[in-house]
């Protein structure tokens, strides 16, 4: 069972927002002093301007819940408040002549004429779920040290309607690293109130310099082993106000709100898994979390079961790490830019020396990645250049993938050449790709050659590719993953420990290479496979997807749910790869045989066997619940 946020409906007593018309209160901020109560932010704009501004909340609807617009010179706001009157029910005003602050008064009275001709905007507040946070047992720093909560513009552009265009505003809770679940899970459902968090880690990733700077409110102090965590914020609005550039307009005070009669939302529990969200770490350096659904969390975890299953009997369950596939998807779906290697000449006997495992999981993960709109190149050994794009030719034409990935070859041509091959001008600050992908690759060992499974070095047929994992790991910013289902493949040095212990050979074999996520498989490309349907399931996720967005514009389009679906891997595509690799002389790792098999597994039923489990898992209808949180 897992808090979740509702509002009740009903009115209470409107004690502070009446006492603040008599002056009594003017002082007070509703940041911290009037828990219980349902707050919002408040925009004035000329009428000429309000369709515009509704719009904008609405293709912005996470930084500006719109709870109610009134008339034309109407004070009250029925819906939210008895008895209300704008002009003066908040403690502190903003006055805005042209774009400029020209003002900060403590009521609109002297200005209740030129109001005739506007329209007020009443729109959601993070302190409305405070208390909720609280109850969820989620400590709130700006509350314990009573200050306001603390505000910031960010890098992040909001969807510009007519003459409204600004930055998002965001609020600021450090949260403990063991309560993350709990306030997401505490805000997701009160999407009036900005919902869910758009961002959890390192401020910089979202143009934060310095938290101890806000631009709005005050600075808060984290306590050890805190994480910053941040909302969309409703001042977003005063930003807007000011890009409008109006002759006249006003806004709340940030922190001084409009109180309304209504409960706010506190915690109770759901068991929807489709409704609760989780987070997982994707990064240390920055630090970076992001948020999943339970439910999608469940499927993943059923693929990464299915690929882990063992017909080679190698003995890979002692490599297998939990939420590895997860991890690494999660840190994928957030990449721009993705590196993809692979290619292992465990044939050194024969011309071409490679094996049918790699190829074809890196071309599943391509496919999908260019459907969800990344940039996806692939790196491979210079002597293979051309055979590779052959492959890739031929899997256009058969439809096997949309469209001809760029094909790259890296040379060790010095101290710097790995930096200036990931980074532009080889600077770490501008990296060319955001996440490393290796499956099926040869990887370097302990004494600086290359292994195949029975132990014979390879390292004449293999470029140093590793260089490029090696580098990435000191560059913010560049997440790897490594694919294997032996232990000697690129990335797989995180789990070398168990493979010297447990693997045939371990001990001369294990790759020395870490990647920071490593997904093992009983055939490595199960897990190009299972990477595929992953990212799928994951921009399917309503959590996860709005997440992506910022909760900024529209999710997407049924359209794009069929692109990203026909992208997937499938028997029939699969079939038709392997088949273009056989053309090419490319021949089964563990046997040798020019065959329609991989690591001597017949293509059917093995392998068109686990593709339809893994598709079954991934296309299944799922349950219709209406997402509070979507826009």
């Amino acid at each position: 069972m897992f808090p979740v946020v509702r509002f009740t409906g009903r009115l209470l007593n409107p004690v502070f927002r009446l006492t603040t018309r008599g002056g009594v209160d003017k002082r007070a901020m509703t940041a911290r002093g009037v828990p219980g109560y349902q707050q919002t932010n408040v925009v004035i704009l000329p009428k000429t301007l309000a369709d515009d501004f509704e719009a904008f909340c609405r293709a912005n609807s996470s930084p500006l819940p719109l709870l109610y617009r009134s008339q034309p010179g109407e004070w009250a706001c029925p819906p939210l408040a008895e008895d209300s009157d704008i002009r003066t029910d908040c403690p502190k005003y903003c006055v805005f002549e042209n774009g400029r602050l020209v003002a900060q008064v403590p009521d609109l009275m002297s200005f209740s004429q030129k109001m005739q001709d506007m329209v007020a905007f009443y729109l959601g507040c993070s302190f409305t779920f405070e208390q909720a946070l609280q109850g969820a047992g989620v400590p709130v720093r700006n509350v314990e040290q009573k200050r306001n909560v603390s505000m910031f513009r960010t890098s992040l552009a909001c969807h510009r309607v007519g003459v409204f265009q600004c930055p998002v505003v965001v609020s600021m809770r450090p949260v403990p690293e063991g309560k993350l679940d709990a306030a997401a899970q505490a805000s997701h459902l009160a999407p009036m109130a900005h919902g869910g968090p758009i961002h959890i880690g390192d401020p910089a990733l979202i143009g934060i310099q310095d938290v101890s700077q806000p631009e709005y409110g005050e600075a808060v102090e984290p306590a050890p082993g805190d994480v910053p965590v941040f909302w969309a914020c409703g001042v977003t609005g005063v930003e807007a106000v000011q890009s409008a550039k109006s002759p006249l307009a006003f806004t709340h005070s940030p922190g001084c709100m409009f109180l309304t009669d209504r409960e706010s939302p506190t915690a109770t529990v759901t068991s929807d898994p489709e409704q609760c969200p989780l987070a997982f770490c994707i990064s240390q350096q920055p630090l970076h979390y992001s948020l999943v659904s339970k439910a999608t969390v469940q499927r993943i975890r059923t693929l990464e079961q299915i690929i882990g299953e063992d017909p080679g009997q190698r003995g890979i369950e002692v490599l297998l790490v939990q939420d590895e596939l997860l991890k690494s998807c999660l840190s994928l779906s957030h990449s721009s830019s993705v590196l993809i290697t692979t290619g292992f000449p465990t044939h050194f006997m024969h011309d071409p020396p490679e094996e049918t495992d790699g190829p074809p999981g890196a071309i599943a993960m391509a496919a999908t990645l260019q459907a969800l709109g990344k940039e996806v190149a692939i790196v491979t050994d210079h002597r293979a250049l051309e055979m590779n794009a052959r492959i890739m030719a031929d899997a256009v034409e058969k439809g096997v993938i949309k469209a001809a990935v760029p094909l790259l070859s890296f040379q060790d041509s010095g101290p710097d050449s790995a930096l200036r091959f990931l980074c532009h001008d080889g600077d770490p600050k501008t990296p060319r790709f955001d996440h490393l992908v290796a499956i099926e690759r040869s990887g370097r060992a302990a004494d600086g050659n290359y292994y195949n499974m029975r132990g014979v070095n390879i390292k004449h047929l293999l470029d140093p590719i590793d260089d490029l994992f090696t580098a990435a790991s000191s560059i913010a910013g560049i997440n790897t993953t490594g694919i294997g289902d032996g232990g000697n493949e690129l990335g797989m040095g995180k789990v070398k420990e168990a493979v010297r212990t447990h693997m045939p050979n371990g001990n001369l074999i294990a790759c020395d290479v870490a990647a920071d996520f490593a997904v093992v498989a009983g055939v490595s490309n199960w897990g190009g496979y299972a990477v595929a349907c992953a990212l799928y399931l994951l921009n399917l996720c309503p959590i996860h997807e709005r997440y992506l967005r910022r909760g900024l514009g529209s999710p997407p389009t049924s359209q794009q749910h069929s692109d990203w679906a026909a992208s997937l891997p499938t028997v029939t595509k699969e079939e038709e790869l392997l088949a273009i690799l056989v053309n090419c002389g490319i021949r089964s790792g563990k046997t040798g045989n020019l065959a329609m098999e991989v690591d001597g597994l017949p293509f059917r039923p093995a392998h068109s066997t686990l593709i339809q489990r893994l598709s079954d898992v991934t296309l299944q209808p799922r349950p219709l619940h209406p997402d509070p949180a979507a826009e």
